[in-house]
């Protein structure tokens, strides 16, 4: 009898019941309304940030498609892995926006601007990690060419972006735009132009590895 009596003691009164469950929908609809508010906040910084801040890149709000463009789409030659002096085929665009190239260490190249030319086989392993390339080829010397590019590409590189400047002396226009299987050529810069097809094909998923990071 002493034990049935313990027993009836331990349980809950309904009374008791219904304040629990109270309890645990308030918890619950605090939870849903303090996950709501912190996505909202999230997503109005991430915005505002963006007016202040050129060419943020917001596609991980709503997921990014292949870019059909800008630029001229060429054949993707692959991604074979070739050593130095090896024989392979020929590049379908010069600069090169596919093909085969050099595997680590010797490629890619680093982020930035770089005084040298780089060859082929290097710069295809940087398109192929979702970088954007972009080169100059002067007859002459070009400094203010070369500023308006590194301003660009600085920009770019400081909020983490994959792109690299580097001369490329063999081409037949002044300015070569390169993304993987893209190329857009110009003979006189255009600020909008670069920025739109560095901005559209940086880290795009075109490239076989653009989420690798630079």
């Amino acid at each position: 009898m002493a034990s049935g009596a313990r027993r009836s003691r331990s349980r809950p009164s309904r009374t008791q019941t219904r304040a629990a469950r109270r309890v645990r929908r308030t918890r619950r609809r605090r939870f849903l309304r303090w996950g709501g508010t912190t996505a909202v906040g999230t997503i109005a910084f991430v915005f505002i940030l963006s007016l202040f801040i050129p060419n943020l890149p917001l596609d991980f709000l709503a997921g990014r498609d292949a870019p059909d463009g800008p630029g001229i789409r060429m054949e993707d030659q692959g991604q074979l892995h070739v050593d130095p002096g090896e024989d392979h085929p020929s590049y379908n665009s010069v600069p090169a926006t596919s093909g085969p190239h050099f595997a680590q260490p010797l490629a890619p190249a680093r982020w930035g601007v770089h005084p040298q030319p780089l060859a082929d086989e290097v710069l295809i392993h940087n398109l192929e990690h979702g970088y954007v390339n972009m080169h100059y080829s002067c007859a002459e010397p070009c400094p203010d060419l070369v500023s308006q590019l590194t301003v660009i590409v600085d920009d770019a590189v400081e909020r983490g972006g994959k792109v690299l400047l580097s001369p490329y002396p063999d081409m037949e226009t002044k300015i070569a735009l390169t993304a993987w299987t893209f190329i857009d050529t110009m003979e006189a810069f255009d600020e909008e132009r670069v920025r739109d097809f560095m901005v559209t094909h940086e880290s795009s998923p075109n490239a076989p590895e653009f989420n690798v990071g630079r």
